[in-house]
């Protein structure tokens, strides 16, 4: 397995796990990491699709529960601008959100996944209706929260990106994908950086692609129905509840189905054209592994990057604040929620300040401020949990190790923006991908793996 791209010498921990996890793993994957403002990892490799073609510097990748992160960052945007604030409740912006008893919700318990919101089975009656965006706020207007706001944290996992885009688009008067453009695409000079994308940038989407470890599903004679594959995950579910009890962990079979499989799930193709043309906040952003990186870079340098501020020190503070667990719904276990973010885990540690968000088949990006870093990777084979998976722990956990590791930069020139400081490229045994702004650069090997 070959890779493509730039490579500070000091994060080279970071290309070889990319590189031993694309030998491990079928389909591609692109990894971007930022350090002190600076790009020092910007890596490609694999292939985009089951015929086998080469992933380029352009490919994106459909990312799933990472989008939350995007969508946050730009409600965090919009309170900065005074537009609305986290204490407003939600039906002072969105009139027909106040009814069936949420009345009070506010946007902070919203961004935190307080609202008693998050069953979306018994909201609608198949998953195709996420791609109706009309129909989808109407069945969130008219529910009733499943326990009072803000009594228990229960994870959002697809009802949060069109709670969240409604509110974006009530008090802006833009559509979500609008938002996405003009509010950090454009400012950020993000290169692929979508939630309903354009028809024209179709053909740089990543075939979604399931690894062979899951092929057994489809030869069960589970078909379309999501009540047989409710069954299904009822009966792993009831396999795993002693063991889960022995490690003291307890959850609720039914709230997490409620959550995560609305009717029809197991049909639903998250990266198909007509799919990634709408916008479903929570699961289907298209993205390149280089514009999370950079935006999330702005959020790790107190809310600037080369002069562009995203937000100001102050709303980032209140934005990345650990929010109390309460109790818990969905999820056994405490995600360290901030305000449409929660807390990190790499293989490496659980670094405190880092916040970011991570997603169902790999995916995932990420902050920490006092590191000044930032890291994203993107994937198109994978399973994992509704959080990634031990790929995305283990770059994450490489590029810490490499953060830490590096030595300290020169007090003048971490007073203002960095200047980049020369990458070098990994090398690719095959003809090397052609880059449109970076031609003709030298290659080197990558020729052992460093330890760590």
């Amino acid at each position: 397995m070959s890779l493509d791209g730039l490579l500070q010498p000091d994060f080279a921990p970071v290309a070889s796990a990319l590189n031993q996890q694309l030998r491990r793993y079928a389909g591609g994957a692109a990894v971007c990491v930022y350090h002190r403002g600076e790009c020092v990892v910007d890596l490609w490799g694999g292939e985009r699709d089951q015929t086998g073609t080469a992933w380029t510097r352009e490919t994106m990748a459909p990312s799933f529960s990472t989008t939350k992160g995007v969508a946050s960052t730009l409600l965090h945007i919009m309170v900065d601008r005074g537009l609305l604030d986290y204490e407003d409740r939600v039906a002072e912006h969105w009139p027909e959100f106040g009814q069936s008893g949420k009345e009070k919700i506010t946007v902070r318990q919203v961004l935190s996944h307080q609202s008693g919101l998050y069953h979306i089975r018994q909201m609608i009656d198949h998953a195709d209706r996420m791609l109706d965006w009309e129909h989808m706020v109407g069945a969130i207007e008219r529910a009733e929260p499943v326990h009072v706001p803000g009594e228990r944290t229960g994870y959002h996992g697809l009802t949060f990106g069109f709670i969240v885009g409604e509110i974006l688009q009530r008090v802006t008067g833009k559509p979500l994908a609008q938002l996405v453009r003009e509010d950090l695409a454009e400012p950020l000079g993000l290169d692929g950086l979508y939630i309903g994308v354009p028809k024209h940038e179709l053909p740089r989407a990543a075939e979604l692609i399931w690894p062979k470890r899951a092929g057994f599903l489809s030869k069960l004679p589970l078909g379309p129905s999501l009540a047989q594959v409710g069954d299904l995950a009822e009966i792993l579910m009831k396999l795993l509840r002693g063991p889960m009890r022995w490690a003291g962990l307890e959850f609720e079979l039914g709230s997490i189905l409620d959550a995560l499989a609305p009717r029809g799930i197991s049909g639903f193709d998250f990266g198909s054209p007509d799919s990634l043309r709408v916008a479903i906040p929570s699961g289907n952003g298209l993205f390149t592994a280089r514009s999370l990186a950079r935006m999330y870079a702005a959020l790790a340098g107190g809310g600037e990057i080369d002069g562009v501020r995203l937000l100001s020190l102050s709303t980032l503070a209140r934005a990345t604040e650990v929010q109390s667990a309460k109790g818990r719904a969905v999820l056994p276990f405490d995600m360290r929620w901030r305000l449409g973010y929660h807390g990190i885990a790499t293989t490496r540690g659980f670094p405190r300040q880092a916040f970011g968000h991570f997603g169902y088949g790999g995916s995932g990006a990420w902050a920490d401020p006092s590191r000044e870093l930032a890291v994203a990777m993107i994937v198109n084979c994978g399973m994992g949990t509704p959080f990634g998976d031990i790929r995305t722990a283990r770059i994450s956990g490489a590029a810490l190790v490499s953060a830490d590791r590096r030595p300290p930069a020169p007090r003048r020139a971490r007073r203002g923006s960095p200047k980049p400081q020369p990458v070098e490229p990994v090398h690719r045994t095959a003809q090397p991908a052609r880059s449109r702004s970076d031609p003709g650069r030298r290659q080197i090997g990558l020729t052992q793996r460093p330890e760590y």
